[in-house]
């Protein structure tokens, strides 16, 4: 089968839903799971905010969710997905199970993150009389920016794969391509152009962010 006979303009195609499957989940899955990571981690035993009943349920929801395989996900939400976005196939119907699927994964790279911020600083802010918005807003997140970068980078690229298998239920993207054109056409040169494509996505990704966590701890 010759070179030409690829077809460039579909795999362009399933290359920019990628990106955007990629660039939507993302953009909801840090905000949420920064959110849920910081309340996981204010509620655990000896934080300001503790409270070990709501510190448990939230861990168990986010344990839970990180447990179950993105397949299975995406199949057992598609109630909700039709709900939120009216239809649970296509690119459309792809991003309320990436953002499910990732936002609790982010959750708890943002709690590992803020463990590693050394307690004296709180103390000293919290003996300044810094009230505690700005305690989370001034010392937490800043003190644990270049772990929540490494986080976010791991979560995307966990996004990549994740929007490779929602070709399994159409989801569209080159995980889709791979599927209809690359196994059920029986076109390796498809599946070959699809995996390289992902794979530097993937290198790219990383790149970014390990530059950008590098340049952040120089300047901390």
């Amino acid at each position: 089968m010759s070179y030409d006979e690829i077809p460039w303009p579909i795999i362009w195609q399933a290359a920019r839903e990628t990106l955007v499957m990629l660039g939507a989940s993302l953009a909801l899955s840090v905000p949420i799971g920064l959110v849920i990571g910081v309340l996981v981690f204010l509620t655990s035993p000896g934080q300001f905010w503790q409270q070990i009943w709501v510190n448990r349920l939230l861990s168990l929801i986010v344990n839970v969710t990180r447990s179950v395989p993105f397949v299975i996900m995406m199949i057992y939400v598609m109630p909700i997905t039709r709900w939120l976005v009216g239809t649970s196939i296509g690119m459309k119907g792809a991003i309320p199970p990436l953002v499910i699927a990732a936002a609790p994964f982010f959750a708890r790279m943002t709690e590992i993150a803020l463990r590693e911020v050394d307690r004296g600083v709180i103390e000293a802010a919290e003996a300044m009389g810094t009230p505690r918005l700005l305690i989370i807003w001034r010392v937490l997140l800043r003190e644990a920016r270049t772990g929540l970068i490494a986080g976010v980078t791991v979560t995307a690229v966990n996004l990549v794969s994740y929007t490779a298998m929602s070709g399994v239920i159409g989801g569209g993207g080159l995980g889709d391509l791979a599927i209809r054109y690359g196994y059920q056409r029986f076109r390796p040169d498809v599946m070959l152009v699809t995996v390289v494509l992902l794979v530097i996505l993937v290198q790219l990704l990383q790149s970014f962010g390990d530059r950008l966590v590098q340049r952040l701890s120089r300047n901390q």
